[in-house]
């Protein structure tokens, strides 16, 4: 591979100066691209994807939004406080006919270790001679594609929350019409607020295709994640304001680097971007994965 050409040598610093107020994690990589080539790689002390920007006119939110960031290398700490549910053999809780969570039991944990999120791309051939190009697809590919993976490690990754064995399940809808609004009046129930729902696009357009369901969940706050990241028929309904958080590195990588085996359908000029995160849950029962 041929090192940085003169073009980029010639056109770096108007890209630098379209951006110099605050630098994109493009126009960062590119910068450092024209003095290391194909040997670069860059530490951000920011997690990049939380910089994910889009001109689209209906927003499409990724799952990091739902969540409380806890940076942590801005605010350091070991532990976390959750609590869980009562236990058959408990004593009986004064007031918990009434409210539940009084019979819940209080936790003080170690944050369980970061989980890492990684992202690949290939590069279109020469893309790298156009500074401005390149950066965007940097900017609106590879950090677009980080944000999938970081849906997966905050959903259907080891500990993420599909695979929490603590959060309810719930399959009736009980007097409701719906299992989602059944889970946002068990959420309520447990003195919480049910702030997030987070859906498998399929099953979002088939409910807004067929009634007011999902206008009316919006219209009360309710904060929509569609991804496809949950299979269809599967939702998760939560506090996610006060009953989760997503504990993050606060810093990122974007350099060159070999694939996998199976990553490409062909050979050719690899990127890797990594972040690195974990989501834990404060308040188990006050999240219900459901069946719709």
């Amino acid at each position: 591979m041929s090192q940085r050409t003169d073009t980029v040598k010639r056109t770096i610093a108007e890209v630098v100066a379209e951006r110099k107020t605050q630098m994109s994690p493009g126009a960062t990589f590119v910068e450092a691209f024209a003095k290391d080539g194909f040997d670069t790689s860059v530490d951000y002390d920011v997690t990049i994807t939380d910089s994910l920007t889009s001109s689209r006119r209906k927003p499409r939110y990724p799952s990091r939004n739902m969540l409380k960031v806890v940076d942590l290398s801005r605010d350091p700490q070991d532990y976390y406080w959750h609590e869980s549910p009562p236990r058959p053999d408990d004593p009986a809780v004064d007031g918990a006919d009434l409210r539940r969570e009084a019979a819940n039991h209080f936790h003080r944990s170690p944050i369980p270790p970061l989980l890492t999120t990684t992202a690949w791309v290939q590069v279109p051939d020469t893309l790298w001679e156009d500074p401005v190009s390149f950066a965007q697809f940097i900017d609106y590919r590879l950090v677009v594609r980080l944000a999938t993976a970081e849906n997966h490690t905050i959903l259907r990754g080891d500990g993420g929350l599909l695979t929490m064995p603590d959060l309810g399940r719930l399959t009736d809808p009980g007097p409701f019409a719906s299992t989602i609004l059944a889970a946002c009046n068990e959420v309520e129930q447990m003195g919480s607020t049910a702030d997030g729902l987070i859906i498998n696009p399929a099953d979002y357009y088939r409910l807004l295709g067929s009634g007011s369901l999902m206008r009316d969940v919006e219209d009360n706050g309710v904060f929509i994640v569609r991804t496809r990241l949950v299979d269809p028929g599967t939702a998760i309904v939560g506090d996610f304001g006060h009953g989760a958080l997503l504990f993050d590195a606060g810093r990122s990588t974007i350099g060159f680097a070999e694939p996998p085996p199976g990553t490409f359908a062909e050979p050719g000029v690899a990127l890797r971007a990594e972040i690195w995160e974990r989501v834990v849950v404060n308040l188990p029962t006050c999240f219900f994965v459901v069946t719709l």
